[in-house]
């Protein structure tokens, strides 16, 4: 039962934050903005609410984390955005993000834990940590800037129209 209502509960809060960050608050910066700050600005509220969302505010070493994390993510999630002008993609890739990360590995905010639950006795120390980091705030962006690329490539193909996939923002 725990693990149906973190999948329930992770599912209602991408859908919120998708429809608050990129739906609305993306939206209207790329149009009174531009490609570049309406991104930047989506993606710094997104770290932004983050560090409330998480109760880290107060905590330095904290926030920064949080932020390079999350901001990460909202760089990913409002160029998904840009490129497709749809949320479907946006929404997907949190979505698969966040499940895995709440819901599989029970790392997130849901008090009961879901799929697969770290042991204390086998800490990954700094290695393990700096590479979780990397792989977060490197590999994830990379792949997913990679996948918006294919996809949006792929769409102007079969659609006929011009996209600009020469330009990041």
């Amino acid at each position: 039962m725990d693990f149906l209502k973190g999948s329930w509960w992770t599912l209602r809060s991408v859908l919120y934050e998708e429809l608050l960050f990129r739906g609305a608050l993306l939206f209207l910066a790329l149009k009174y903005l531009g490609k570049f700050r309406g991104v930047f600005l989506s993606a710094t509220v997104f770290g932004i609410y983050h560090w409330f969302s998480y109760n880290v505010f107060g905590d330095l070493v904290q926030m920064i984390y949080t932020f390079i994390i999350t901001g990460t993510g909202g760089v990913v999630f409002a160029y998904a955005y840009n490129m497709t002008r749809s949320l479907y993609l946006p929404i997907g890739l949190h979505l698969g993000w966040n499940y895995v990360t709440i819901v599989i590995f029970s790392q997130g905010l849901l008090p009961e834990d879901q799929f697969l639950i770290s042991s204390s006795e086998n800490e990954i120390g700094i290695f393990g940590s700096i590479v979780s980091l990397l792989y977060q705030v490197v590999l994830f962006p990379v792949l997913s800037f990679l996948l918006v690329r294919f996809l949006t490539s792929k769409a102007s193909l079969v659609n006929h129209k011009f996209v600009d996939t020469n330009s990041i923002f």
